[in-house]
């Protein structure tokens, strides 16, 4: 099977990221989408505690309900160091040798790959997949692909998706002013948001 892995935070997830998934998964014919939330990233500095974790993933649970296609893998949740992309992807390909991986990225991503945790071995790990969301900058995103390409041999293929203005944090913002984030989010995702009265005064 061809797997997309699509990782984050997810703090909480949004459209966006159902967007990106759903356009990598018919752009490049993946059999299934797997979307990763992270548990202690090494590049996040606040506390992670476990209900904040919990919270998490039931929202990710929720978005990805009514999509058959698209699963949660709580690997990088459960292990109790920080969860580097190089060694989450040794895992699984031994873990399913018989599964074909790409690696899904926001292509801002590309500019600051050579500074993640054993970078040359993850870059040849698997194909990764750039997400450019504004054409204006497809330019300076295909002379970073050559570049990595050259320099590492890296398989990194473009990908297509429409410009959405949503992030995480411009919900948490949303939220904590009481402001309506239904075209943001799943429907789910926002009623479990209220529900839980997550994200009130800037603290989940």
């Amino acid at each position: 099977m061809k797997i997309g892995i699509l990782g984050g935070t997810f703090d909480p997830i949004h459209n966006g990221h159902l967007l990106i998934a759903q356009c990598a998964l018919e752009q490049f014919s993946l059999d299934e989408i797997w979307f990763l939330p992270n548990g202690n990233p090494p590049h996040k500095h606040a506390v992670v505690t476990q209900e904040h974790l919990t919270h998490r993933i039931r929202m990710v649970e929720l978005a990805l309900d009514k999509y058959p296609m698209f699963q949660i893998c709580l690997y990088e949740a459960q292990i109790e160091c920080h969860s580097y992309s190089n060694l989450t992807m040794k895992h699984l390909q031994n873990s399913y040798p018989e599964n074909e991986f790409f690696f899904i990225i926001g292509a801002d991503s590309l500019f600051s790959l050579e500074k993640w945790y054993q970078f040359e071995d993850l870059l040849q790990r698997c194909t990764f997949i750039a997400a450019i969301r504004d054409q204006k900058d497809g330019t300076a995103v295909a002379n970073q692909i050559e570049y990595l390409h050259t320099m590492y041999n890296a398989r990194i293929q473009p990908l297509d998706s429409p410009l959405v203005e949503v992030s995480s944090s411009t919900i948490r913002e949303a939220v904590c002013v009481d402001k309506s984030i239904c075209d943001l989010v799943p429907d789910e995702v926002a009623t479990y948001i209220k529900t839980n009265e997550l994200y009130k005064n800037n603290h989940l």
